[in-house]
C-alpha cells in the first residue's frame, strides 16, 4: 500500500518509515501538520494515512474532518502519545488508533485489517465483471473507500451527482464517491436512468414525482429519500413523459 505518514516529529517520521517499510508497503510522501498531509493527499493519493492529531498549523482531527469534507478517501490511522483522544479519533471516521510509540505488530495489524480483500471477494468482483462484460452493462459499481472497497448494487442506487471531477452515488445505504464522468453512466445506465439535469441522472425505479419549487422551477421526489434534486428546464420536457408511462 501507499502510505503517507503526518507527524511534526521528525524522528516519529523516521521510525514509523522505517516499521512500514519493514512490513513491505511504501511511504509515499510525510508532511509536519495537517493542511500540508491534505495537499500532498491531492498529490499522491494515498491509501493510508499515519496521522499524528497534535500538530501544530492543523491538528490530526481537523485534517481528517477536512479529508471527509473534500472528498478524499485514504484509510486514517492516528498516531499519538494520548489514549484520551481515542473517542474523537474514532467520530470523525478512523480507521485505526495506534499509541506511541507505535510497535511493529500493532502496524502490521491495523494496515492487516485495511488490506484485507478476500479472495472469494476478489473472485466474486471478478465473476461479476465477467458478466458485465458480456451484457456491456453492470449490475454493480464498485467505489474505493476509507472502509476498503465497496460494491454497490444498481438496482440501490438513488442517483447519481456530478461536483467537479468526482460522482457522488447516493444508495439506499448512504453515499460514495467514484472517479467517472457523468455522461459515461449516462451511456451505460440510460434505460435506468434520466438525466434531470446537467449533474444529475436519478433512477427510474425511485422516481415517484415532481414539486413546483417556484415559477417554472421544479424538484423531483424519490421514494424512500427525503432530499430532492432540481430539474433544469431542458430536461423537464422528458422527465414528465417518462413520469407518465410509470
Amino acid at each position: 500500500m501507499d502510505i503517507l505518514i503526518c507527524d511534526d516529529e521528525s524522528l516519529a517520521v523516521q521510525r514509523l518509515s522505517k516499521l512500514v517499510e519493514q512490513l513491505g508497503h511504501k511511504v509515499v510522501a510525510t508532511a509536519s501538520h495537517g493542511q500540508e498531509a491534505i495537499e500532498l493527499t491531492q498529490i499522491y493519493s494515498p491509501d493510508v494515512i499515519l496521522l499524528d492529531i497534535q500538530m501544530p498549523e492543523m491538528d490530526g482531527l481537523t485534517c481528517a474532518k477536512r479529508l471527509r469534507e473534500l472528498g478524499l478517501m485514504p484509510a486514517i490511522v492516528f498516531c499519538t502519545a494520548y489514549d484520551g483522544y481515542a473517542l474523537n479519533a474514532f467520530k470523525s471516521q478512523a480507521d485505526g488508533y495506534l499509541l506511541k510509540p507505535v510497535l511493529k505488530q500493532d502496524l502490521q495489524l491495523v494496515l492487516d485489517q485495511l488490506t484485507k480483500l478476500t479472495q472469494a471477494q476478489l473472485s466474486n468482483i471478478k465473476q461479476k465483471e465477467n458478466m458485465e462484460e458480456l451484457n456491456n452493462q453492470r449490475t454493480q459499481i464498485v467505489a474505493k473507500t476509507f472502509r476498503g472497497v465497496e460494491l454497490i448494487p444498481v438496482e440501490n442506487i438513488y442517483y447519481f451527482l456530478a461536483d467537479q471531477k468526482y460522482v457522488t452515488v447516493r444508495h439506499k445505504n448512504g453515499s460514495v464517491l467514484i472517479d467517472e464522468t457523468l455522461k459515461d453512466l449516462e451511456q451505460e445506465f440510460g434505460d435506468e436512468f434520466i438525466r434531470i439535469h446537467r449533474n444529475a441522472l436519478v433512477s427510474v425505479s425511485f422516481l415517484s414525482g415532481l414539486e413546483l419549487v417556484s415559477s417554472g422551477q421544479y424538484q423531483v421526489r424519490c421514494h424512500g429519500l427525503e432530499e430532492k434534486l432540481s430539474v433544469s428546464r431542458r430536461h423537464l420536457p422528458l422527465l414528465r413523459e417518462r413520469l407518465q408511462k410509470i
